[in-house]
């Protein structure tokens, strides 16, 4: 029986519109987190398609570089993982307005 591919791991399919998004090719992003220039498109590759994902150190580096909280390659509800890459984004103020907003639809503050 032939070997199924790896099913794309959140992680993969985030890691991908991050990167996309960026407009930062695998290669790039790769060295930018100290990967070798001589693997790093490969294993970028890697962790795109489900075959390995790199340790949390790493996936920290890859969110710095790529201005996204770790949380975002983690999270299964694409909206909510939006709602983070703009909160990371967000001055104070607005970061304030957001939580607010989100006590008055029905969340309760936990303080």
């Amino acid at each position: 029986m032939p070997k199924q591919p790896p099913a794309k791991s959140v992680f993969s399919r985030r890691l991908r519109e991050a990167r996309l998004r960026s407009g930062i090719a695998q290669d790039r992003l790769g060295v930018m987190i100290g990967l070798d220039e001589g693997c790093s498109s490969a294993r970028m590759s890697r962790y795109e398609n489900g075959v390995h994902e790199p340790p949390f150190p790493v996936i920290e580096n890859i969110a710095r570089f790529l201005n996204v909280p770790v949380a975002y390659f983690f999270c299964e509800d694409d909206r909510l993982a939006e709602i983070m890459r703009i909160y990371s984004f967000a001055k104070e103020k607005e970061r304030q307005a957001m939580f607010d907003f989100a006590v008055e639809l029905g969340g309760k503050p936990t303080k």
